[in-house]
């Protein structure tokens, strides 16, 4: 049975690997003489899925003849989040040539297995095609599958042809898409690519300046942690902050029980600290309580962070947890230098899972 791989922001460079280890170009050739597509295995069946979104089951006869992109993601994954501007603009433009996009939600943290959020999140973005929900990881394991984002793409015969693994590359993978529809006879999908001009939480991270990592608050993958005394695991405990931190580190303040797989803020005026390098800042955070909203505050060096704020954070620095997602609290508007992030929760309950940057 394959692990699930957890460290989502490496994937950038998987495609890379996977073509310099087959001997494929990630430039697209030009000459008439085109090296067939290999064949990576059949599509299995979607079986295990606990709901359908946007469309009644699929089986195999219902694919019978499309070209189909399989799309392996997860709300609360940033790499997805930048991924979906392309995918969604696939699924349009290629839709009557004879391209069907199937998304597979495949959770990382247990409050993403609602399918209620699934649906929210889905109505939210503006997506449109099916969404098959597999909290279970069965079709993850059935592909095989170790990442998030993912792509397969899949021939009218039913075989996988190409993959992608993490974000980027998308010019190759539309290119694979007209290619495959071409090789079924859609001639009109035509070669042009598309040019999304993502906004919001959707922008394209400044790979230049990113220089701090995904970090998990949960104990079972956490690192870095700043706190004197360390972590005590599964416990209320009573945390200090430090007056520095260096890079890519992180604390706490407050009583806190750190689980494996988030840190739960017992009493108000729980805080988090973390020095990061990067134009923005994104946590995933969720309420104990579902629909129990819960306040928040941050600052940048001890300060509100004005034109700095994030998407889901006034110019004051207020914001509120409403429901279990990623929260971008940090869009830097100016020049990107090491700065110190801390967030204080003004009511109880919050849970803080990781912290990604782009």
């Amino acid at each position: 049975m394959p692990t699930i791989d957890h460290d989502r922001r490496r994937l950038v460079g998987a495609a890379a690997t996977v073509f310099a280890l087959t001997g494929f170009s990630l430039v697209w050739p030009v000459s008439a003489e085109v090296a067939p597509l290999p064949i990576e295995g059949k599509l299995p069946p979607f079986d295990g899925a606990v709901a359908w979104l946007n469309s009644a089951p699929l089986v195999a006869a219902d694919l019978r003849g499309k070209v189909v992109l399989i799309s392996f993601w997860n709300f609360t994954c940033i790499n997805w989040l930048r991924q979906r501007p392309y995918v969604r603009a696939w699924a349009e433009k290629y839709k009557d040539p004879g391209l069907l996009v199937i998304g597979v939600h495949a959770p990382e943290f247990a409050f993403e297995k609602s399918v209620d959020s699934v649906r929210r999140d889905i109505t939210g973005a503006r997506v449109d095609y099916p969404i098959v929900v597999d909290n279970d990881h069965a079709i993850w394991r059935a592909f095989n599958n170790q990442y998030w984002p993912a792509l397969y793409f899949v021939d009218v015969q039913g075989r996988i042809r190409h993959h992608q693994f993490g974000e980027g590359d998308y010019d190759e993978s539309e290119r694979v898409i007209q290619r495959l529809l071409a090789d079924a006879g859609h001639k009109e999908s035509g070669s042009d690519l598309i040019s999304p001009n993502p906004q919001g939480i959707e922008m394209q991270a400044d790979w230049a300046s990113l220089k701090s990592p995904e970090t998990y608050v949960g104990y079972a993958r956490g690192e870095n942690f700043a706190s004197p005394g360390g972590i005590r695991e599964d416990i209320p405990n009573l945390y200090h902050t430090t007056s520095s931190l260096p890079l890519n580190r992180w604390s706490l303040a407050g009583v806190w029980t750190i689980g494996g797989e988030y840190a739960a803020a017992n009493e108000a005026s729980g805080r988090i600290a973390y020095g990061f390098r990067a134009r923005d800042l994104h946590l995933v955070l969720a309420p104990s309580v579902p629909g129990r909203p819960i306040r928040f505050r941050i600052t940048l060096d001890g300060a509100s962070p004005g034109a700095n704020h994030g998407v889901d954070v006034g110019a004051d620095g207020t914001g509120t947890v409403q429901d279990g997602r990623l929260y971008q609290l940090v869009r830097q508007a100016g020049a990107v230098a090491d700065r110190r992030f801390e967030i204080e929760f003004l009511d109880p309950g919050v849970r803080a899972y990781a912290f990604t940057f782009g």
